[in-house]
């Protein structure tokens, strides 16, 4: 049987035990269905070996070894990953279109006897409900922005509006980017990652509620912030957060402490600037990252880097409230309340 997959942003349930991947191991890490396991019928290399044969020899010949092959790897995941599931269990299978990877995996786990359906379309079927929603549909949410300088605790702060009940869009935790130069928190997950993830934070926030979105660029490090959510933020009203320089580089300093001790790898994220802020500057910070004074680095990043760069693109066109703030804990839990307040919770 083929089932069809819920709009996503319905965040409905899937009436299965266990969603199965059947594509190959690079296909799932690029994006795949939330809640998916990998149990792929080729390897990467395999998949390239067969569809080397479909073109340069005949789609027969490929069918044939493609088979073997799947067949092969089937009985390893029954002998390994699927070795504990009892007759009762209920999985739901897809491949890229829904054609003969998740056609042959699920044949075989129903002649044993287990009731198996296979994805309506596939996984393309999916990335078409993503699209339409990122980049076709407008979003039902009310955006309110956190907006304010770099150093302003506004992660920080959203994390404990969520705390308070507040409902809020984590963008630069979905991008796994601090959303500045020094942001990068390792690899970031593919443009269509970001949007499966997106769409599923997405899902589970109310329409009839605010949601608050930290103020960013449409680029969060490498990936982009699709259409739909864009324009609702361009639109939204902002609370802007303001605190002294001083109170700001602190901040910055506790926040960069890893980067702190990894003084190579500061300095090379300090190396692009030269361009921007001429040699002579980035020397020096480079001198105060070596020197481990990363408060004073922090102060001139704001002075001559973030707050120039945040002057020229920040908007004035939407109605703003400014929020002067504290950045030790217990102004932090003060301007968490405040923002609750203009949330309406």
């Amino acid at each position: 049987m083929a089932y069809t997959l819920p709009d996503p942003l319905t965040g409905a349930s899937l009436p299965f035990d266990t969603v199965i991947d059947v594509r190959s191991p690079a296909e799932y890490f690029e994006d795949h269905v939330p809640g998916a396991i990998s149990l792929p019928a080729f390897s990467d290399e395999e998949r390239a070996k067969v569809g080397t044969i479909y073109v340069q020899q005949s789609p027969f010949l490929a069918r044939k070894v493609g088979a073997a092959i799947l067949a092969r790897n089937v009985a390893t995941h029954l002998e390994g990953p699927l070795a504990d599931k009892d007759g009762g269990w209920k999985p739901l299978v897809y491949c890229w279109r829904g054609g003969q990877r998740s056609g042959g995996f699920s044949t075989i786990l129903a002649q044993i006897g287990w009731r198996v359906d296979k994805v309506e379309g596939g996984y393309q079927s999916y990335r078409r409900a993503v699209v339409r929603a990122l980049y076709e549909s407008e979003l039902p949410y009310r955006v309110i922005l956190l907006d304010g300088n770099t150093g302003t605790a506004k992660t920080d702060l959203l994390h404990r509006v969520v705390a308070r009940g507040g409902q809020v869009l984590d963008l630069e935790g979905l991008a796994n980017h601090r959303g500045s130069l020094l942001g990068n928190l390792g690899p970031q997950p593919s443009q269509k990652g970001f949007e499966t993830a997106l769409v599923s934070a997405l899902s589970r926030l109310d329409p009839f509620r605010p949601v608050l979105v930290e103020a960013e660029s449409s680029k969060v490090g490498e990936v982009l912030v699709p259409p739909s959510l864009w324009k609702n933020m361009l639109a939204a009203p902002r609370i802007t957060l303001s605190a002294t320089m001083e109170d700001r580089a602190r901040y910055l300093a506790r926040c960069y402490a890893d980067l702190a001790a990894d003084v190579p790898r500061l300095s090379a994220l300090l190396e692009p600037l030269v361009r921007l802020r001429g040699r002579e500057r980035i020397r020096h910070w480079q001198g105060l990252a070596e020197a481990g004074d990363m408060q004073t680095l922090a102060a001139e990043l704001c002075l001559h880097h973030y707050d120039p760069s945040y002057a020229k693109s920040r908007r004035t066109d939407t109605p703003e409230t400014t929020l002067e703030i504290a950045l030790d804990d217990d102004g932090l839990n003060r301007a968490a309340d405040r923002i609750m307040a203009q949330l309406g919770g």
